[in-house]
């Protein structure tokens, strides 16, 4: 039985993305993984690298990801660990973690490092995200769920939160204050 997952973080601007076409950041990187053989772990890595398409923002990520978890394996995950920008741990562990109230002694965060060239710009854009996110935790009102709306060009359907019976609250859930249903790992 599967157990741990991790998420890998990506979310790409509206002109990004429509430069690119409907495929998904997720799809690309598992295309170019695909087209290096894996890095030399094809027979390890390929038949456990799966692609969540719909997240627009980073909570969504988050969130969108344990429901693909638990589309694909039938539970929810007991570990998790993000690996994403070094300088992006703290709004991961403390408001995202938090918000959908996964155990914190469980949630994992691997950072690796910007480039030195864009470092100070991200750190003040992540200050930024951060404090929308401390004011809007679920990115459902003001700027954050206009960014979001933004990031889906082609107005794609999430099919979230069928597959997800559980948390689905969660999913409808718009406060600044923390969600207080039922979870399945709380």
């Amino acid at each position: 039985m599967v157990k741990n997952f991790v998420v890998w973080l990506s979310q790409s601007s509206k002109l990004e993305m429509e430069d690119a076409g409907p495929r998904s950041e997720a799809q690309s990187y598992w295309m170019v993984a695909e087209s290096k053989g894996w890095f030399g772990n094809q027979e390890k890595v390929r038949w456990k690298a799966l692609t969540e398409e719909h997240a627009r923002d980073s909570f969504e990520n988050l969130l969108f990801s344990v429901c693909r978890f638990r589309e694909l394996t039938g539970s929810y995950p007991q570990n998790i660990t993000v690996v994403g920008y070094d300088f992006k741990k703290e709004r991961f562990v403390n408001l995202h973690r938090s918000a959908i109230r996964f155990p914190e002694l469980r949630f994992f965060y691997l950072g690796t490092p910007a480039a030195t060239s864009s470092r100070e710009a991200a750190l003040k854009g992540e200050a930024l995200v951060r404090t929308q996110f401390e004011h809007d935790p679920y990115a459902c009102l003001g700027s954050l769920r206009r960014k979001k709306i933004g990031r889906d060009p082609f107005h794609r359907s999430i099919p979230y939160p069928n597959g997800c019976p559980e948390i689905q609250g969660l999913f409808r859930y718009c406060s600044a204050s923390p969600y207080t249903g039922s979870l399945p790992w709380a």
